[in-house]
């Protein structure tokens, strides 16, 4: 998909919060690999599915938006033997991962145990994770539940999620908008002319 498509589909989208999702899930991204002590970004898709575009293209945002991390190291379920380096690495590299890195999760489907328990062991020594899935509402011990931050397709067809991470991979080489002073305070004003928040309990 090129950036012709990429900007047209922007168009269609607009309005709909899904951009304003896409946007924010993409921040957290670049935050995470950007943020001063970051490690790596590991890019781990599911056994049935492997997310090769995705890594091509935040390479691809890597290089032209100078910001190196956001190329990712891809992890294989199971990498044949003879596989060039940068497609031999396993879910071994999960467990190794700890503060600073960042793990990527994709999954159109739910996530098998056997990468639950990979992700957690990340979590657990203190890697940032990110989930960008199909899957149903996050429960406790899952992928949605695992992550620090979610963008939830709703859907496993391959042409929602295909434009999901395409979106994502573009906002994530997009630096962050600069604030104006005038932004600021027009945001100020909202907040002291708004109505107090009623809280239920």
């Amino acid at each position: 998909m090129d950036a012709v498509r990429v900007s047209a589909l922007r168009q269609h989208l607009a309005g709909t919060g899904w951009l304003e999702a896409v946007g924010g899930f993409a921040g957290s991204l670049r935050r995470s690999v950007s943020r001063r002590g970051a490690g790596e970004l590991l890019l781990v898709g599911t056994e049935a599915y492997e997310p090769w575009h995705l890594a091509a293209h935040l390479e691809d945002e890597a290089a032209w938006s100078a910001v190196p991390r956001l190329a990712p190291t891809l992890l294989r379920h199971a990498p044949p033997a003879g596989a060039p380096a940068h497609l031999a690495h396993g879910l071994r590299r999960l467990s190794g991962a700890g503060r600073g890195a960042t793990v990527l999760v994709v999954a159109p489907v739910a996530a098998g145990a056997p990468l639950l328990e990979r992700v957690q062991d990340a979590r657990r020594h203190g890697a940032t994770v990110l989930a960008l899935d199909g899957a149903a509402p996050a429960e406790p011990g899952d992928l949605g539940g695992l992550a620090h931050e979610r963008l939830l397709v709703g859907t496993a067809d391959e042409e929602p999620f295909d434009l999901a991470q395409h979106l994502v991979s573009t906002a994530a080489g997009q630096p962050p908008a600069r604030r104006t002073a005038l932004d600021r305070l027009a945001e100020l004003a909202g907040r002291l002319t708004a109505p107090p928040a009623i809280s239920r309990w």
